[in-house]
């Protein structure tokens, strides 16, 4: 996600000046008790709120320095941590980490929107803010940057305790591998260790352990040949982690296999080699499947995308089988696997094609399933650098015809002359561009992508729904976690046409544009946003999914499920929301933060 070149020199340097010390002794995060609406009779899962990111800062204008508090005698209370990001069960207790200001940091980087952005939700201080000015050497993309948060908490108590302290208080150089963290994106338990961890302020990743045991800190590492690392998985009695070398895992990726202990937690093994970072794996029919999302720190500059190579665009890849050979994968299986489905053979565009990610994905039913992630208004950016359109007509022809929601698959017997890949929703139809046609003008045109979906239209039939952030199962169900960016579209739009250098008229253009595609594609009514992230259910693998909440999970401003896992038929959810001006309990809007929520199936 960053793009973040800063020697360790400068970032030892810059430690005091971020923030650590006093934002230390902010309160981050409050245990909460209430139920959300939509739990009930006949079946129905309910929901209940555990916890919740606290306003930990006081906001009082861009580029102003930040007052004491809260409780903020001057300006008003900050909600800086927005994802809970990685999380974890190890017995009955769950380990879990954050992400501050998110959204600023991937608009920023992916969209470059680096013009400070304010409104009634959030703010963007970016090359502004106070942290960026103390630190020159901080790109503007990351101005938004804050410490993220260690927690754990008791399913059984239902408590909250804080982990950050243990880190910060060990040692200088743990406190400084935390500080410079971007934010805890991953987190898995095995034998007795949790591990968590994320993108650091450079193209390395830093990793803590903790004893969950004991729920002691086992301490905390620097590992600098990886860029990024997304998710864990255990697989037949061993755990794995998926990551990304080099800036935004542009260098491709590996899956590792943890060889740790207690006493050594930090000891890992390649076992994969893959030409894009893990984005997510999980284990079916005895392998380790894997979905990829490409990344590179040039992606949006035009003149790059390279539609020839099918390896290097998002893909599922699949493992050589953990039974063969030595128990689980070595190093020796690490040249053995092998690519089974990719992008291009859905996207009939390659530019847009080359804007996909792939994220949650889960065995079910006999069946794999995973689902496509679109960062917003990427593809249109991608696809304006690489063919400029020579008028407005064009520009609007580009940003319509380049909106893609999620699409669902399911697939088996994967390898095998039998191979089977089911489009459960997307599109029959997508549009693609000919730079060759109208005598070399261009033009784009509906093509065929060769699927008819199983069950409905692309993104569940909601045009915003652009990341498939997790899938788990539980409780004989699989649940599938989304992202929906409409309530981000009015000023996300507006940012990315300014930064574009393009009127505010396209601005509107581009917030209005999903559901504009979606019109032309199904020729038929969209029904209006419904803010919040959704979450699905396939209570069978012969039926369509379920919906479970279109809203957030009882808070619009939650506006995706990043997390999920299971205990038995409980799924814990791990929420993103990045409102981070949004904390007045008193008014008519909900509040911003991260959320962690308990679902119990009502069956």
């Amino acid at each position: 996600m960053n793009s973040l070149r800063i020697c360790a020199r400068r970032l030892l340097a810059a430690v005091a000046v971020l923030g650590l010390g006093p934002v230390l002794a902010v309160s981050p995060a409050s245990p909460a008790a209430a139920f959300h609406p939509g739990g009930g009779p006949g079946g129905h899962p309910s929901t209940q709120l555990l916890a919740k990111a606290a306003p930990d800062e006081c906001f009082n204008g861009i580029g102003q320095p930040y007052p004491p508090g809260p409780p903020c005698a001057t300006g008003a209370p900050k909600v800086n941590q927005a994802y809970l990001w990685g999380l974890t069960r190890a017995g009955k207790m769950l380990y879990f980490g954050t992400g501050a200001n998110v959204n600023c940091l991937t608009s920023g980087h992916t969209l470059r929107n680096t013009a400070p952005t304010l409104n009634n939700d959030w703010v963007c201080e970016y090359g502004q803010s106070q942290i960026a000015q103390r630190n020159p050497q901080l790109p503007p993309t990351l101005g938004d940057h804050r410490m993220p948060r260690l927690y754990s908490y008791d399913t059984r108590t239902d408590t909250l305790t804080s982990k950050t302290e243990a880190v910060t208080g060990a040692s200088s150089d743990d406190a400084t591998r935390l500080q410079t963290t971007v934010g805890i994106r991953a987190a898995g338990s095995f034998g007795g260790v949790a591990l968590m961890g994320g993108p650091a302020l450079g193209q390395t990743i830093n990793l803590f352990a903790f004893d969950t045991d004991t729920g002691a800190f086992l301490g905390s590492r620097n590992l600098p040949e990886y860029g990024n690392i997304r998710h864990f998985v255990v697989a037949d009695g061993a755990l794995y982690a998926g990551v990304g070398v080099g800036d935004n895992g542009g260098g491709g990726g590996y899956v590792l296999r943890w060889m740790g202990s207690k006493s050594d937690p930090f000891n890992f093994a390649k076992v994969a080699n893959l030409p894009a970072q893990a984005a997510d794996l999980t284990e079916h029919q005895g392998r380790i499947f894997v979905t990829t999302w490409p990344g590179s720190d040039n992606e949006l500059t035009g003149g790059t995308v390279d539609a020839t190579a099918p390896t290097g665009i998002a893909s599922v890849w699949m493992s050589p089988k953990l039974s063969a050979g030595a128990p689980g994968l070595t190093p020796d299986d690490a040249d053995s696997w092998q690519q089974v489905w990719n992008v291009a053979s859905y996207e009939p565009d390659p530019v847009v094609a080359s804007s996909y990610g792939l994220g949650g994905l889960a065995s079910y039913g006999g069946y794999l399933y995973w689902g496509t992630m679109h960062v917003p208004l990427k593809a249109s950016t991608l696809h304006l650098a690489t063919y400029p359109p020579s008028d407005e007509a064009g520009i609007r022809a580009t940003v319509q015809n380049t909106q893609r929601a999620i699409s669902i698959y399911r697939g088996k017997d994967f390898g095998s002359s039998h191979q089977k890949v089911d489009l459960l929703y997307g599109n029959t139809e997508l549009p693609a561009y000919d730079p060759s046609a109208n005598d070399g003008a261009g033009a784009w045109a509906l093509a065929s992508t060769h699927q008819t979906p199983l069950y409905g239209s692309a993104g569940f039939g909601n045009p915003y729904n652009n990341y498939t952030w997790k899938m788990v199962v539980a409780g004989g169900k699989l649940y599938v976690g989304t992202m929906d960016w409409s309530y981000l579209a009015k000023e996300l739009g507006q940012d990315t046409a300014e930064q574009l250098g393009l009127s505010t008229q396209m601005g509107d253009v581009m917030a209005e544009a999903p559901k504009a595609a979606a019109a032309a594609q199904t020729l038929s009514a969209v029904p209006a946003a419904t803010y919040g992230g959704d979450l699905y259910a396939f209570t069978s693998s012969h039926k369509a999914a379920t919906l479970i909440s279109d809203s957030g999970v009882g808070n619009y401003l939650n506006y995706g499920i990043r997390n999920m896992v299971a205990d038995g038929s409980t799924v814990y959810l791990g929420m993103a929301d990045p409102m981070n001006l949004r904390t007045d309990p008193d008014d008519d809007v909900p509040e911003g933060g991260w959320e962690l929520i308990r679902l119990r199936d009502g069956c």
